[in-house]
C-alpha cells in the first residue's frame, strides 16, 4: 500500500477553501461512524450530494481524506486551546475542563473499530495519530501545568517535562486498540479519565478543591 504522504492534499483545508473544509468535516463524522476500511468514496461523494469525479478533484483518495482529516482534527485542538487560555474569564479548573469536555465531544462517534483499521490497513495514517498527539500533548498540557504552577493551581514541586512526559506515554498506551479493547473504553473515555487522574497528582490543595467543583467524582 502507497505511503500517505504520497496522496497529500493540494491545499490544507482553510476559509480560502470552503469546499475542501466541509468535505473533511463530513469525512471526519463518515470515517468516526464506519471506521476506515468499509468507506467509500462513492458513499462520500452520496453524503455531500457531489459526485465522485468532484470529489476526486479536491482529493485523490481515501488516504489522502484521511489524512487531511487528522490534520485537520490536530488544527482543531490547538486552536480549541489556543481559544481557552486567552480566555481571561475562566480560571484554570474552567479551561482544563473546557479542554477536557472539547476532547470528549470531537470523540464522541469515534467507532474503536477506526483505530484498528488505520493499525491495519493505513499504518501511515495511524501513525500520523501518534505524531499529531507527540506534537499536541507536550502543546497543550504543557502550557496547562505551566498556567496552572502561576496561578498556584499546580505544584511547582514537579518537572514540568517529566509530567508532560508521563502523560503522553500514558496516552500512546490507553490509544492502542488493544489496551481499549482490553480496559472495555471508547476512545471517548480517555481524556477525562487521564485528564482528572494527572491532575489529581499535580495539584496543589487549592487547585484540588477547585478541580473537585467541576470534576466530581
Amino acid at each position: 500500500m502507497p505511503a500517505a504522504a504520497s496522496t497529500t492534499l493540494p491545499r490544507p483545508p482553510t476559509g480560502d477553501n470552503p469546499v475542501g473544509t466541509r468535505i473533511v468535516r463530513q469525512a471526519r463524522a463518515h470515517f468516526f461512524a464506519h471506521g476506515y476500511s468499509q468507506c467509500t468514496m462513492d458513499e462520500l461523494a452520496g453524503e455531500l450530494g457531489m459526485s465522485k469525479k468532484t470529489l476526486y478533484v479536491h482529493f485523490t483518495g481515501k488516504e489522502a481524506l484521511m489524512t487531511a482529516v487528522v490534520e485537520d482534527l490536530s488544527r482543531e485542538i490547538r486552536a480549541s486551546a489556543d481559544e481557552l487560555f486567552a480566555n481571561r474569564r475562566l480560571n484554570f479548573a474552567e479551561k482544563l475542563r473546557g479542554f477536557a469536555e472539547g476532547m470528549v465531544e470531537r470523540t464522541a462517534r469515534m467507532n474503536p473499530r477506526l483505530l484498528r483499521d488505520l493499525q491495519r490497513f493505513a499504518p501511515e495514517i495511524y501513525r500520523q495519530l501518534a505524531e499529531m498527539r507527540e506534537k499536541n500533548i507536550p502543546y497543550v498540557f504543557g502550557r496547562f501545568i505551566e498556567e496552572g504552577q502561576l496561578a498556584g493551581m499546580v505544584r511547582t514541586d514537579l518537572d514540568p517535562g517529566f509530567a508532560v512526559a508521563f502523560f503522553l506515554s500514558a496516552m500512546n498506551g490507553l490509544l492502542q486498540p488493544t489496551a481499549l479493547d482490553r480496559l472495555g473504553l471508547a476512545p471517548r473515555d480517555l481524556a477525562p479519565r487521564a485528564i482528572d487522574l494527572l491532575f489529581g497528582g499535580l495539584l496543589t490543595p487549592a487547585g484540588r478543591k477547585e478541580h473537585e467543583k467541576l470534576f466530581p467524582r
